[in-house]
């Protein structure tokens, strides 16, 4: 079961002062999260100034940086829209990548969304589809596009209804697609979607981008030790299962 760390998200030093923004810091963060158990690693790739950027040169250090560290560990970034709002400028900067992350994540909601699909996978590089809700499983679906995704996001957002009833909804849009999945939740259902995906058989991924706190409610002090809690809850789980 592959447990992917996602290492800072949107997150700034002001929410925790352990949120990895530069790529030294991002490198350290993933080195000790595979330690504790994450085989997968996402990052929110920031320029000098602490802002997200999909720029090449910032990419480049990145992605040294954690492979130097993580010798073998996939690594993805993120290609949210909020980072470069202009599609143009997302696909030129996109296009522009020479060092390559193994994949990375794209959310079916957002305009544009199978453009930069398909750029990706043009460029080689793995594809994570995010679904937040039926209708982005919908767009996904159709345009046929799954089979060609290392896996799909299954991220169901709060919104008109539960974050747990959105997962069923999606699921239900999913029927018949066999591509993998991997679950996880945000905020207060980070670890009770950590252990639905032990019992649904999907991959799971846990980190500061998705919560700061530990299954007990305290304040975790780094992305490892949510990994390592992780970690536990899966060997827990498994073993009832084969009790």
């Amino acid at each position: 079961m592959t447990i992917q760390a996602a290492l800072n998200g949107t997150r700034s030093w002001t929410e925790h002062p352990a949120i990895p923004i530069t790529p030294a810091r991002q490198a350290t963060e993933a080195k000790a999260s595979v330690a504790a158990g994450a085989n997968a690693i996402h990052v929110h790739v920031c320029d000098e100034d602490g802002s997200e950027s999909l720029a090449p040169d910032d990419l480049a250090k990145t992605m040294t940086a954690i492979r130097l560290a993580c010798p073998g560990i996939p690594t993805g970034v993120s290609t949210g829209s909020w980072i470069v709002p202009d599609l143009d400028k997302r696909l030129a900067l996109i296009r522009a990548w020479a060092v390559l992350p193994d994949f990375a994540s794209v959310n079916l909601h957002e305009a544009g969304a199978l453009d930069v699909m398909r750029l990706l996978l043009d460029k080689g590089v793995g594809v994570e589809a995010g679904v937040w809700n039926a209708p982005a499983a919908c767009a996904l679906v159709e345009s046929g596009l799954s089979r060609h995704c290392v896996r799909i996001l299954l991220e169901p957002a709060e919104a008109s209804c539960s974050a747990r009833i959105n997962l069923d909804q999606i699921e239900h849009v999913l029927d018949g697609v066999d591509t993998p999945r991997l679950l996880h939740g945000l905020g207060r259902y980070a670890w009770y979607f950590v252990e639905l995906a032990v019992r649904r058989g999907y991959d799971t991924r846990v980190g500061f981008e998705d919560t700061l706190r530990l299954p007990d409610g305290s304040r975790a002090v780094s992305n490892a030790e949510l990994v390592a809690a992780a970690r536990q809850i899966i060997e827990r789980l498994t073993e009832r299962e084969h009790a």
